[in-house]
C-alpha cells in the first residue's frame, strides 16, 4: 500500500548543496516550520519542543560559531574540509535550531512521579518527531535541508548570541534552502533484517 504520506517521506532527503534561490517568502517559511512543530505529539501533551529559526546573517553567524568551536578540536590538516562543509550549510536561506525545554520535562516528572524516569526519553522522542515533521514539510514545499548535530560544543555560544533560556537544551540543527544539487541513489537494508511480522 502506498499513500501520499509515504510519498512525502520518500521525498525527504539530505540536501547538502543549498542555495538562496527560493520563491517562498520568509514569513511563509516561518509559518510552515511553526505549524510543523506545533502539530508534533508529546507525552501527556506536554509540548516540550522549542525552535529558533535563523535567517540570513543570523544563520551564517551560527555556522561561524560552530566553525570556531570546532577549530581547536579538528586537526589543522583536516580543517579545510570542515570549513567547506560548514560553508555549504551557511549557503542556505536559514537554519532551524531544535531544543527540548528541560523545565517542561521537570514539571512532568513532578506531576507524574510514576513515569519520572521516562519523561526525558519521551521528550527526546518528541523532539525527533519535530525534526522529522519540519524536514518533511520543507521537502513537500520543494526546500532542501539536512539534519546536523553540533551540540553541545556550541550550546553556550548559542545561548549568549541569541538570548536562549538556560532550560532550552539544543538537540539538532537543520540548515535549509534551495536545491542546488541532485540526490545520490538511496540504498535500503533488506526488509528481513529490519522487520519481524507475526500474523
Amino acid at each position: 500500500m502506498n499513500t501520499p504520506a509515504i510519498a512525502l517521506f520518500q521525498k525527504r532527503r539530505s540536501q547538502y548543496a543549498l542555495g538562496r534561490n527560493l520563491k517562498h517568502k520568509q514569513q511563509a517559511l516561518t509559518e510552515l516550520i511553526q505549524h510543523a512543530v506545533r502539530e508534533v505529539p508529546s507525552s501527556f501533551n506536554s509540548q516540550p519542543n522549542r525552535a529558533v529559526i535563523l535567517y540570513g546573517e543570523h544563520s551564517v553567524r551560527f555556522w561561524d560559531l560552530v566553525k570556531e568551536a570546532l577549530r581547536p578540536l579538528v586537526p589543522a590538516e583536516a580543517f579545510s574540509a570542515t570549513e567547506n562543509k560548514l560553508a555549504s550549510f551557511a549557503a542556505g536561506v536559514g537554519t532551524v535550531l531544535f531544543f527540548v525545554d528541560s523545565e517542561t520535562i521537570a514539571k512532568q516528572q513532578a506531576d507524574y512521579p510514576l513515569y519520572a524516569d521516562n519523561f526525558p526519553l519521551w521528550g527526546e522522542h518528541s523532539n525527533g518527531m519535530a525534526q522529522f515533521a519540519v524536514w518533511t514539510a520543507l521537502a513537500e514545499a520543494g526546500i532542501g535541508a539536512s539534519l546536523q548535530h553540533y551540540n553541545p560544543i556550541v550550546d553556550e555560544q548559542v545561548r549568549q548570541q541569541w538570548g536562549i533560556p538556560s532550560s532550552w537544551q539544543l538537540r539538532a540543527q537543520m540548515p535549509f534552502g534551495s536545491h542546488e544539487g541532485d540526490f545520490p541513489q538511496k540504498s535500503y537494508i533488506e526488509d528481513a533484517v529490519r522487520f519481524k511480522v507475526f500474523a
